[in-house]
């Protein structure tokens, strides 16, 4: 009996030779999770129960555990590195349709545009929905799409600024010059911006600012569109120029906004959309100091081609193009197990369920349990390098030992069978 002892504790150490060796050679592997060999003693019972004198049938390996502690996070320079720092898996549906589990985040495109792994497992993400919501009932297979962004009109421009209290009116001190935005002495100011039709085409918006002759704090607004004026209309009732009127504080006390109401003829060359665009200039001033313009923003934007995707921590997905835009491709789906050591090693960095790991709960990112998703940054291994070192040579000893034992019992039975 004392062979097999020996025997099943050589077996038993060779396993931890096996799993050590394992670890060490995975201390690379990203998200790579650290084993560790679990021994169990084997004794021969009866119905009683194992003999007080009992020696002890030896050893047996119980099992191998992964430690499903959290690795280093790495940074790189890739957009579809992910990392989870904290608790869940990554969601992935291999070739066959089957959901497997890693916590490496190695994500690449396919020829279709679908982030995989390097096993061309498809990266699950809850689809989104109107409003800025997600269908976290439903999970699929996350696409990124390279379309061009589509553009957006103009429909509201917002300008902040103060016109010089001090400023006299064109033609000071003669006869007031009538308006025209070719002769720079016929108005004090001038601005522009730029602003999108509905196909996306650019247009120049130019404001002409002039000080009125006879009444006090009053300013003319004249607006232009690629060289057109456009037709101003106050939101209470006016035509062109549309008046500005401050108090005597220089604050603007005309009713904001007003719209310009564009005719087709500016936009009859593409076939855009007529523009209908509301101005308003609240938190412009008439104050004794220089002209300046300190704001100006308009709500539309230009066509744009895809530039690539970013994702936040919340592992919301967007499409980013060229003008600025971005589009929401998905939410990345999030696992966790009652039991992570129960799972099933399938290989390639990646886990199958199972009974024993209880069931799976799906959720998002920073909700309940689950950690936060970060992008550019992968996991690394948690094997601890001069830990296993320690441990392959205790292992190595055990093996020795064991070796030894089995020498020495051989010992003994010779010295038996050469008594006489």
């Amino acid at each position: 009996m004392s062979f097999k002892s020996s025997l099943s504790g050589l077996n038993a150490a060779q396993v931890d030779l096996d799993v050590i060796s394992n670890n060490i050679a995975n201390s690379e592997t990203v998200g790579f999770k650290s084993s560790r060999t679990e021994f169990a003693d084997i004794y021969a019972s009866s119905f009683s129960g194992a003999a007080n004198t009992s020696a002890g049938s030896g050893v047996v390996v119980n099992g191998t555990s992964q430690q499903f502690t959290q690795g280093n996070l790495e940074f790189t320079a890739r957009d579809l590195d992910l990392a989870i720092e904290g608790q869940g898996f990554f969601v992935l549906r291999d070739t066959a349709g089957a959901f497997q589990y890693t916590r490496a985040g190695v994500m690449g495109l396919d020829r279709d545009g679908y982030v995989v792994n390097e096993s061309d497992a498809r990266l699950q993400a809850y689809p989104p929905l109107a409003g800025g919501t997600f269908s976290t009932g439903n999970m699929a297979d996350l696409q990124v799409t390279s379309t061009t962004g589509a553009p957006q009109a103009t429909t509201q421009i917002a300008i902040g600024m103060n016109l010089d209290a001090s400023e006299n009116y064109p033609g000071f001190p003669g006869a007031p010059t009538v308006f025209d935005p070719t002769v720079p002495t016929s108005y004090n100011r001038a601005t522009s911006i730029i602003g999108f039709d509905s196909l996306g085409v650019q247009h120049n918006v130019n404001y002409y600012f002039v000080k009125d002759s006879a009444i006090a704090n009053r300013w003319s607004l004249y607006t232009y569109l690629d060289g057109t004026a456009a037709a101003d209309q106050l939101t209470s009732g006016g035509v062109s120029p549309v008046q500005l009127d401050f108090d005597n504080a220089g604050l603007l006390t005309t009713a904001m906004p007003f719209t310009y109401d564009v005719t087709t003829t500016v936009n009859a060359a593409t076939g855009a959309n007529e523009l209908t665009m509301q101005m308003a200039l609240n938190g412009t001033t008439q104050y004794a100091s220089n002209f300046a313009v300190n704001s100006m923003t308009q709500d539309g934007f230009s066509t744009g081609n895809f530039v690539g995707v970013a994702i936040d921590d919340l592992g919301i997905v967007s499409a980013r193009y060229t003008n600025g835009q971005s589009a929401t491709l998905g939410k990345i789906a999030l696992a966790t197990f009652a039991n992570p050591q129960g799972l099933i090693k399938l290989g390639d960095n990646a886990w199958g369920d199972s009974y024993v790991a209880g069931d799976v709960t799906y959720g998002e990112a920073l909700a309940g349990e689950f950690g936060a998703i970060h992008s550019g940054v992968l996991e690394t291994s948690n094997v601890d390098i001069a830990e296993e070192l320690v441990k392959l040579i205790v292992a190595q000893r055990n093996y020795q030992a064991n070796a030894q034992a089995i020498s020495t019992e051989d010992q003994m039975t010779q010295t038996i069978i050469n008594i006489r």
